[in-house]
């Protein structure tokens, strides 16, 4: 099954989402959305502080007829903070992205505006929210009334942040019509057309630096992402209109560049790459080392100098089955070898989440309008974008160095833990990336970077790319080390070496 190769992995047909069989929306003709219904109908120009905790009020953008976004203030999660909730609705109300959006602890009316997508593909970002860099936590210990806990290390510390369902399908987002997109490119028009209608609908934002951030599948998610922004810009600029400042991309964990994925994953589990002492036995190892070639031959053959899907999807099969089975046969957590996998997805926190999502309490809260269970991760967009070949079709690293090669800086970090969407394939990648300052940073040499005085990881980082490790960190960077996590992001923010 092509989808398990993810960088997070979607356990079974049986954990589909269920979506409804109806919805909040009518028939939707091609020239006009329905004005029956009940919500608040806002210009583009309002501050956002204006916005009801009672109804969704409407924005729309004239360069996106098809497009608008409610939006409702929500007393959830952090009560230092103005929260918010809602749905980007696309081809006329057909398609709908569920978003949270959280003010900065600091300067919200200054403070840059990051956007957090989590990977899968078809996994939702209240994944990241709950469990890693969110304002607030899942409460694991039942003891909070509202199911949440604060988190002192969440990244609205100095910074505005949305977390994004993507695409449709996934988490709280959900189609009309059961359409599901398969392929990032489908994905990137959306998320690029609700920044253009968010920066646009609230002027406090205008101009303000943006940076896309996210992990695991947003390696391949991200810089198409960010591509697409940076293009429409430059359409913009030649028109005359507002252009997105878009600063800086954040990839954690990724999966980009396939050709490095599994030698980077035999270092973690049979070299000293993870551990001082390779957890696999010896024979596994050989095993494994034998078969690395051959998986590198016929996966460079089929699905990278040229693309042939049926001898690239038998390239797969046979690379899953001699290097990935392994892994998955020590019970142990791919996200994080140091740990046993527990839960539908190898984290406790996870189900705990997807129960406080289905609770109507909840829904209620945040103004959910889709009926049915959600789980954390879909595994009908997965099958989707697995259909499409996504991760295999498209060399992702070269949107990297155009991003590069444009003045947006990016960081690329990584948990040593991880097994998945390993450090080693992530160096590996950068290392033979091609772009302006390619032989520079070649020639820079790894070198420890710290908090508070204690080394966390190392780092390199020439002409707007930066490598970073955190030691002791799994596939979730935030969740097991929120105040490095934090640290790395706010010196990022400040343009600052790690």
């Amino acid at each position: 099954m092509v989808y398990r190769l993810t960088c997070w992995i979607v356990v079974s047909a049986a954990l589909a989402v269920v979506r409804p069989f109806s919805t909040p929306f009518r028939a939707q003709s091609p020239s006009a959305w329905d004005d029956s219904e009940p919500y608040i109908r806002q210009s583009n120009g309002t501050h956002l502080s204006s916005i009801s905790d009672n109804d969704y009020s409407i924005f729309s953008h004239p360069l996106h007829p098809d497009s608008r976004i409610r939006v409702k203030r929500s007393n959830w999660c952090d009560p230092t903070v103005h929260v918010y909730t809602g749905y980007l609705d696309v081809d006329y109300g057909t398609k709908h992205l569920w978003f949270y959006f959280f003010e900065s602890r600091s300067s919200p009316d200054t403070d840059d505006v990051v956007m957090w997508i989590n990977g899968g593909p078809g996994c939702s970002s209240s994944v990241g929210l709950l469990m890693e860099l969110g304002p607030c936590s899942i409460d694991m210990d039942n003891f909070s009334p509202n199911g949440t806990v604060w988190n002192p290390y969440g990244w609205n510390d100095n910074a505005n942040i949305f977390f994004l369902d993507q695409p449709v399908g996934v988490g709280y987002s959900y189609a009309d019509h059961g359409k599901i997109v398969g392929t990032t490119e489908e994905a990137a028009r959306n998320v690029a057309s609700f920044l253009e209608i968010w920066f646009e609908a609230f002027p406090q934002f205008a101009g303000r630096k943006l940076h896309l951030s996210g992990e695991s599948y947003g390696g391949r998610y991200l810089p198409v992402f960010a591509s697409e922004v940076v293009d429409r810009n430059q359409i913009a600029k030649a028109e005359g209109r507002p252009t997105l400042n878009l600063q800086s991309v954040l990839i954690g964990n990724g999966i980009t560049d396939i050709s490095t994925l599994y030698p980077g994953r035999y270092a973690v589990e049979c070299g000293s790459a993870s551990l001082e002492i390779p957890f696999q036995s010896i024979s596994t190892c050989v095993r494994i080392k034998t078969a690395l070639p051959r998986c590198q031959e016929w996966m460079e053959s089929s699905c990278i100098t040229a693309f042939d899907e049926i001898n690239c999807r038998a390239a797969i099969a046979f690379c899953d089955a001699e290097l990935s089975t392994p892994l998955r046969l020590t019970g142990r957590n791919p996200y994080d070898i140091s740990k046993p996998c527990v839960g539908s997805l190898c984290y406790a926190e996870s189900d705990k989440i997807v129960e406080y999502l289905n609770a109507n309490s909840t829904r209620e809260l945040l103004g959910v309008e889709i009926s049915g269970n959600i789980t954390s991760c879909s595994s009908e967009v997965g099958r989707a974008f697995a259909l499409h070949m996504d991760k295999y079709a498209v060399p992702t690293q070269y949107y990297i160095a155009g991003l590069l090669n444009r003045g947006i800086r990016v960081l690329i970090y990584a948990g040593t833990y991880d097994w998945q969407c390993n450090w080693v394939a992530n160096y590996l990648w950068t290392e033979k990336l091609e772009w302006s300052h390619a032989e520079a940073y070649k020639e820079v040499k790894l070198r420890d970077w710290k908090v508070d005085g204690n080394i966390v990881g190392e780092t390199k980082s020439v002409g707007g790319l930066t490598f970073a490790t955190i030691r002791g960190a799994g596939h979730m960077v935030p969740h097991d080390k929120p105040a490095e996590s934090l640290e790395m992001l706010n010196k990022w923010l400040r343009n600052e070496e790690l």
